[in-house]
């Protein structure tokens, strides 16, 4: 297994690739194939563990690491650190719906099912491929990233991490959460702009020559913890695996039965991880994109045109208030039949002009893959509270826009084939927003939300988030999106 960069022919090993990140041309690392989960396989899977199919689905990618590395990575990633030991467990809401619950772990975010594992990865891939350098993990995050990313690197050795987020772009719990994070090899700063800007500026420190100078000098190179690196992508690959096995296991479907997917995304990370199961075997039949206002994708999927020069809104679901969805760009590569040329002009367009279009046929092609559906604030809390009210489920407003979005997505087609639906957070997560949603808020602080939110629903306030109530705050940095540079060399020095 060989990886190329989405921009320029490459021909790199899975550890090249995650370590490095992101390719020096700029593209972003895509597997030269697809493995096969055969039927044989696909039958042993059903019947093994969360950890044993992730010892399998990495093994096919990640080929250069040897077994005792990968069921290391799995085992320290795994163990202990999701609610009874069940990463990814199921709901079952009707026939139909099923809830794949992917915030069971430390920061209450789908984030940990990759970045418990990544720095393991990480570190596994530093060794082979430059024993010698210290990596600095640079990350842009529009909430949930950053603090998985934080609790997965923190005090990790030969690494040092700096996260960046918008200091008005993210809630008030997941501000908390990164701002309260120890470790000796930890930076978090606010950015002055979107998380656009906290992320166009993270892609382009990546390419500066100035930084890579002052890098190489001191014997450091950057690596990512987005999801531009492949080493994030490929963990959440295993968890649509895991869902459709478990679909089979507890009788919900038989085995070839196809399954929808829908997933709430703005970086097309999350969802692209779903493209890829199905690539290598997983009969997923329709993807169903959900966006909120800001609906990029959703327009993108209807006209083939991608265009970010539109207005920005600060919605409820703040982790997809994203206008450049950067793993759309590895969705094009294999639209396009894997045509970096057509991808390099198209990313050119987009830095230069702020839009792109695609041919007649890709869009087709897309179409028939996806269905792309937005909702807005308002429908967001009604559904929240049409899910509790029917079935005594209490989600998120992420977890809502999807819920939403498929309903949408079922009215206009009449398409009822059983559906899994990512639950990317924990609804104490948003609580501010989720309250309302059930019950008058009447709260003036964030943790007094919790308890209120407790006692409204009847579930437990997630232990993570109780505990943040005697943090002290650490960082309380703040940067023009100009000065991002020097703040990453002030604490490297």
């Amino acid at each position: 297994m060989y990886f190329t960069s989405t921009r320029a022919a490459k021909n790199v090993t899975a550890a090249q690739a995650v370590a490095q990140g992101i390719s020096e041309d700029g593209g972003l690392f895509v597997p030269s194939e697809f493995p096969e989960i055969d039927a044989e396989t696909l039958n042993k899977l059903i019947n093994m563990s969360y950890k044993e199919r992730a010892k399998k689905v990495l093994s096919y990618y990640l080929n250069d690491y040897t077994e005792a590395e990968i069921d290391h990575c799995v085992e320290c990633a795994y163990s202990g650190n999701f609610d009874n030991d069940i990463p990814a467990p199921l709901t079952s809401l009707n026939d139909n719906m099923h809830i794949l619950e992917l915030w069971h772990g430390p920061t209450c975010a789908f984030k940990d099912m990759a970045l418990q594992i990544l720095p393991h990865l990480l570190t596994t891939a530093a060794a082979k491929v430059s024993p010698d350098e210290e990596k600095v993990i640079l990350v842009a995050t529009s909430g949930d990233t950053g603090k998985a990313a934080l609790e997965g690197f923190a005090d990790v050795p030969n690494t040092k991490i700096i996260v960046f987020y918008p200091v008005d772009g993210v809630s008030a719990m997941q501000k908390l959460q990164m701002t309260t994070q120890k470790g000796s090899n930890v930076a978090v700063c606010a950015i002055e702009g979107n998380f656009d800007d906290a992320q166009t500026g993270v892609k382009n420190i990546f390419s500066d020559a100035d930084m890579q100078k002052f890098l190489s000098e001191s014997k450091k190179a950057f690596s990512s913890a987005n999801s531009i690196n492949f080493g994030r992508l490929v963990p959440q690959i295993i968890y649509y695996v895991s869902a459709y096995c478990d679909l089979v296991k507890d009788g919900r479907i038989k085995i070839g039965d196809k399954i929808n997917v829908v997933v709430p995304t703005g970086n097309f990370g999350n969802i692209l991880a779903a493209v890829y199961a199905r690539n290598m075997g997983i009969p997923i039949a329709k993807f169903i994109c959900a966006s909120n206002r800001n609906k990029i994708l959703t327009d993108f999927i209807s006209t083939g045109e991608y265009n970010r020069n539109r207005e920005f809104y600060q919605t409820t679901s703040p982790s997809m208030d994203i206008l450049i969805s950067s793993n759309l760009e590895r969705m094009l590569y294999h639209l396009y039949d894997n045509d970096a040329q057509i991808i390099s002009s198209l990313m050119k367009d987009l830095k230069e002009k702020g839009s792109y279009k695609v041919s007649d046929d890709v869009l087709a092609k897309l179409q028939k893959e996806f269905f792309g559906g937005f909702c807005d604030d308002k429908d967001c809390a009604a559904t929240i509270k049409n899910l509790f009210d029917e079935y005594h489920y209490l989600c998120d407003t992420h977890t809502a826009v999807a819920v939403n979005v498929y309903q949408q997505y079922k009215n206009a087609t009449g398409d009822t084939t059983p559906c899994v639906i990512a639950s990317t957070a924990s609804p104490y997560k948003f609580a501010s927003a989720v309250l309302p949603a059930l019950s008058d808020n009447g709260c003036d602080d964030e943790f007094a939300m919790l308890a209120r939110l407790s006692e409204v629903s009847g579930t437990p306030i997630p232990a993570p988030l109780a505990n943040l109530h005697d943090k002290k705050v650490i960082h309380t940095k703040c940067v023009n999106k100009t000065e991002m540079s020097d703040f990453i060399k002030n604490f490297l020095k």
